[in-house]
């Protein structure tokens, strides 16, 4: 097939060293990479990212539905602690 391709110039760059290292035509670097690029993209990912948890513990006296008011009223308590300190 006949067709016209605009290229970035990165994308462009990594042709013509291809087929500086490979000898090889424009046309013949082009439809490699393009394999090549859609054949990775079939294949499965090898090894599924799990992420590592670990058990901290439930406080049975918080309500973690609400957190971010838990951290505010937290934050407050710190702050007020620290002024009666300093009188």
């Amino acid at each position: 097939m006949r067709t016209t391709v605009t290229l970035d110039p990165d994308a462009e760059r990594l042709l013509r060293d291809a087929m500086r290292e490979r000898g090889i035509s424009f046309k013949q670097a082009l439809n490699q990479a393009i394999r090549d690029g859609l054949a990775r993209a079939r294949q499965p990912r090898t090894k599924r990212f799990v992420q590592k948890t670990y058990a901290l513990g439930a406080r049975e006296d918080v309500n973690w539905d609400k957190a971010l008011a838990l951290a505010d009223a937290l934050e407050d308590e710190e702050i007020v602690r620290k002024m009666m300190l300093r009188k």
